[in-house]
């Protein structure tokens, strides 16, 4: 056999030293493909699937504007401060009785001016108002008493619902949480945290005076006086940027 050419030796030679370098190119190490992976560290409550932290939206001006709320309301000279619902009831009547009163004078002054819903009072007053006597009372009359109140039928039928479920769950009182309240027929979130204001004395929403309001319709009323629109639905409800302090 002949001997093998010089330039086929030094390639066998090369592929034999242990084929880490590049063809062609005696000496230079082949590079990796592979990258090399990187650990990502996340801080408290920003790992994956966390959503980012939003700053602490709130109206610009809010404050100058409940100022200018607080003059308008400082004279107390509006009907709701004569003929509100916190003048409805009968101061003298057993608690009970009176906390009574006070959530039906509620439920009467929805879509019902002031001046309807306390005639209408008046007249249920004078019959003996309290739990036992409305259960007693048959529709057509209850309907006669309370008319002209803004839905009259309506709140004939959620008054009756509500003042049975009243005595036959709570003994003839009315709840002391706003989450109970709002599970009574035809009682709404704002009438609740009326209820706890003025019934229980008890401060769940924001009262501008003797009328609290729940904290989403003080919200919304602030925001129109600013002409500002809502960032979100979760700042809508709540009104979670008015301090607590100011409730």
């Amino acid at each position: 056999m002949s001997a093998a050419r010089p330039g086929l030796r030094r390639l066998r030679s090369a592929a034999g030293s242990g084929g880490s370098q590049t063809q062609g190119r005696p000496g230079v190490p082949r590079q990796s493909r592979r990258r090399k992976s990187v650990a990502i560290a996340y801080e408290a409550g920003q790992g994956e699937g966390a959503e980012p932290r939003r700053a602490r939206w709130e109206p610009p001006r809010w404050r100058e504007q409940l100022q200018h709320i607080r003059d308008m309301r400082s004279s107390r000279d509006a009907p709701v401060d004569e003929m509100g619902v916190q003048t409805c009831y009968d101061s003298s009547a057993p608690p009970e009785v009176m906390r009574y009163q006070v959530l039906l004078a509620l439920m009467l002054s929805s879509q019902t001016k002031d001046q309807v819903t306390s005639a209408a009072m008046l007249r249920l007053r004078r019959r003996g108002l309290s739990v036992d006597s409305v259960l007693q009372m048959d529709d057509e009359t209850l309907g006669q008493i309370i008319y002209p109140v803004g839905f009259w039928r309506n709140k004939v039928k959620y008054i009756k619902q509500t003042t049975a479920i009243l005595k036959q769950k709570y003994g003839g009182d009315i709840p002391s949480t706003v989450e109970e309240l709002v599970q009574l027929p035809g009682v709404g979130p704002k009438m609740a945290h009326l209820a706890m204001h003025i019934a229980w004395d008890s401060v769940a929403g924001i009262g501008p005076g003797l009328r609290p309001l729940g904290t989403d319709e003080y919200s919304k009323r602030m925001c129109c006086l600013m002409e500002e629109p809502w960032e979100s639905q979760e700042e809508r409800v709540g009104g979670s940027w008015i301090l607590q302090p100011l409730w």
